[in-house]
């Protein structure tokens, strides 16, 4: 670097020029990180009013104005080099950045739709799960004593007694219409068992103008309730298995209940064994949901004690014993019943006379099915189209073919 003075020897006058050498370059490089620095530490400490205040007090000479070389110098500065945080320019001179420095890196950040943003200079990736899994709400235990320090809603002994009848009332349907199926008297039917505090007590949560949706596309509809501020709430019941793929091979995270907080939803886990717990949570939700206008997100742990399906047999993937130690343990019809028994609100006889009725009125509304004249054929295939495309009506002939060729596979009084 050369120092070229000109004609006027006033100081003013001076001009700088970069010569070709590399050590040049660098030296003036360092010189403009100094120079920078400098000015960074007299801005934060001139905003600071007992320093500046100070300052004036006992230095006549200062001034709240730069030396217009200095100006100029920094000037030059910001022309000749991109952009530098302090916390670049402290590391590139000075190693490990002071106390300072760190402060004012601290106070550095960005304000971000959503919130501010805070900068750090370490790298660190979040990590994809965390150390503690995310709590259970439960009220009951398995033996429907509630647990210590519990909190849930009251229930009237009316809606208590028609949640937990409602209960018996689908597992009995589950196992009337199972044994129909393997009888051949029904082709196909899906069961609850092991399910059933989900379905009935969530319902018993909600109001009948409620409107109900039963499945729909589960991401997008979290992330634009968000974003929308859509007063719905998400039920999600997990219950350990897709068919015959268990929960960790089709996701890694913590359950569902995490999704809920990286779309900006709120959300809670639920023992989806537990009725009481599943009816306090979906009653505090909708009226979080309605009061709040906000969308909320539970996820109920349970498991699918039944088959999938009547055309599944889920021994083949997974233990019998697992099965029946979810059967016996953790039956959520049993527990909710010894919570009614210990509230005096059910006991053995009622038990006894709801079973009788229930299969009585089961079995009679199967006969009065089967002796309903069945529709014809041809209205399966008349309920989307007004008019049939060609495929639908070349799949209809077929299958009226098949009837009048096998009628001993089918019901007599279907209409071909």
């Amino acid at each position: 670097m050369k120092l070229r003075r000109s004609n006027n020897n006033s100081i003013n006058s001076k001009k700088i020029h970069f010569g070709e050498s590399p050590n040049d370059v660098l030296f003036m490089r360092l010189a403009f990180h100094t120079m920078r620095k400098f000015v960074t530490i007299f801005s934060f400490f001139k905003s600071r009013k007992n320093f500046s205040s100070s300052l004036h007090r006992n230095s006549p000479r200062c001034s709240n104005q730069l030396h217009p070389n200095f100006r100029n110098l920094t000037q030059n500065c910001d022309l000749l080099l991109p952009p530098l945080s302090s916390h670049r320019l402290f590391s590139d001179i000075a190693g490990n950045p002071s106390t300072l420095n760190r402060n004012l890196l601290q106070d550095q950040g960005i304000d971000f739709p959503g919130g501010r943003v805070e900068f750090v200079p370490e790298m660190k990736f979040i990590s994809e799960s965390v150390k503690e899994r995310v709590p259970c709400y439960r009220v009951l235990d398995d033996n429907g004593q509630p647990l210590v320090g519990h909190n849930f809603v009251q229930v009237s002994k009316e809606v208590a007694v028609k949640m937990y009848t409602d209960m018996v009332t689908l597992r009995s349907m589950d196992t009337i219409f199972y044994e129909a199926q393997r009888q051949g008297r029904i082709s196909f039917y899906v069961t609850a068992i092991g399910e059933e505090a989900i379905n009935i007590a969530s319902a018993a949560a909600l109001s009948m103008n409620d409107v109900v949706f039963p499945q729909g596309d589960f991401h997008a509809a979290l992330n634009f309730a968000a974003v929308t501020e859509a007063p719905v709430i998400f039920i999600c019941r997990n219950n350990g298995w897709a068919i015959s793929t268990p929960i960790s091979d089709q996701f890694r995270s913590d359950g569902v209940v995490v999704k809920g907080q990286s779309y900006g939803v709120r959300s809670i886990r639920v023992d989806g064994n537990d009725a009481l717990a599943i009816y306090s949570a979906v009653q505090a939700a909708r009226q979080m949901s309605i009061t709040e206008e906000r969308p909320i997100l539970i996820e109920a742990l349970t498991y699918r004690v039944g088959h999938h399906t009547t055309s599944d047999d889920s021994t083949k993937y997974r233990p019998a014993s697992e099965i029946e130690w979810w059967r016996v343990a953790r039956d959520p019809v049993a527990r909710f019943r010894k919570w009614l028994e210990n509230n005096g609100w059910w006991n053995d006889l009622a038990e006894s006379e709801l079973i009788n009725n229930l299969r009585q009125q089961l079995l009679h509304t199967i006969q009065v099915a089967e002796s309903v004249e069945k529709p014809p054929l041809e209205e399966a295939f008349r309920d989307v189209y007004d008019v049939p495309p060609s495929n639908l009506r070349e799949q209809e002939q077929w299958l009226k073919e098949i009837v009048k060729e096998q009628p001993q596979e089918y019901p007599p009084n279907i209409s071909v």
